[in-house]
């Protein structure tokens, strides 16, 4: 894992010459940006005053509107390409500083196909999104992870007999898959422990009464199961993979992130979902792109990631697993 030394370096050396110029770019979009919102709330503000007298208003609003979205669709295009091209010269490279052999791509996603065989989630998405790919071999740990966002819907029907359709997130965030190393089949999943958290020695029988989950696996360590619940379809498995190292790691990258954190182990591989609401990889608008903090920034949310196989020492092959 690189040190806070050695971005600083990278920052200096490689991004910064290349931020400098989006930097320029930023700042003019921002301005015209400011101009839209002012503009709109005056010309409003004018057509409320006016109280429509003699048509006037109205005919304020239609002007209004042409000009505010042909303005607000050049902006648009305006982030767009900005948003494009800074991904391109500054998140790329990033990547690449992180670990070479990793490999990105802004607009695929982790595979809708593999994000279902997690069983992490037990509701299959209806609308399934995505960007910032991470992809690669480190050492002997085949990896890939990125941004998702995947949602279901449900459809109501009022009084009027008119049917609403509205979507829920199922997850948002960044989700990491790699080869496990160790051979095991069947899954085993491990969830954030919000039950014990609430409610003590009731949330424990809470969460042995799960029906929608395999059985319940108890562990020997009290840091672990402050933080998690397992679930699985082999007790003995599920002991096999959590060992005590793991569940330490586990334990402390969970507490480190800053994020609820969800894994499962299903058919030799690992799956790891750190819920985020926020986008990580875009551009700020309003603030500056050549500070070395918002760099840092987008460092630690791709080490979020590019780091597990590291800290989890997957690349340490067990027994058969090469």
């Amino acid at each position: 894992m690189k040190t806070t030394k050695d971005l600083s370096g990278f920052y200096q050396s490689t991004l910064l010459p290349v931020l400098r110029p989006f930097e320029e770019r930023r700042i003019k979009l921002s301005s015209n940006i400011k101009m839209l919102i002012g503009t709109s709330l005056a010309i409003i503000a004018s057509a409320v005053t006016l109280r429509f007298t003699a048509g006037f208003g109205v005919f304020l609003l239609v002007i209004f509107s042409i000009w505010f979205i042909i303005t607000a669709y050049t902006c648009f295009t305006l982030y767009s390409g900005f948003r494009n091209e800074f991904k391109d010269k500054v998140i790329s490279p990033l990547v690449k500083f992180i670990d070479k052999d990793l490999n990105y791509s802004k607009e695929m996603y982790v595979p809708q196909g593999i994000f279902n065989q997690c069983r992490i989630f037990l509701q299959t998405p209806d609308r399934y999104t995505g960007e910032d790919y991470i992809f690669g071999k480190q050492g002997k740990t085949e990896i890939q992870f990125s941004e998702i966002h995947s949602e279901y819907k449900t459809n109501t029907t009022d009084s009027k007999g008119q049917t609403h359709t509205q979507w829920h997130t199922i997850f948002k965030g960044l989700f990491f898959v790699a080869d496990f190393n160790k051979e095991f089949s069947g899954s085993t999943v491990v969830l954030p422990d919000t039950a014990e958290k609430l409610f003590g020695f009731l949330g424990k029988a809470m969460q042995s009464m799960n029906i929608s989950r395999d059985k319940l696996v108890k562990l020997e360590d009290p840091e672990f199961e402050k933080e998690f619940a397992v679930y699985s379809d082999d007790q003995v498995t599920a002991r096999y993979i959590l060992s005590t190292s793991m569940m330490e790691k586990l334990t402390a990258y969970k507490r480190s992130s800053g994020h609820p954190v969800y894994i499962s182990f299903v058919s030799g591989r690992i799956f790891v979902a750190i819920s985020i609401a926020e986008n990580l990889f875009e551009p700020k608008i309003f603030g500056s792109l050549v500070d070395f903090e918002a760099v840092k920034k987008y460092y630690e949310s791709l080490e979020l990631g590019a780091g597990l196989a590291e800290m989890l020492d997957l690349n340490t092959r067990i027994w058969t697993k090469q």
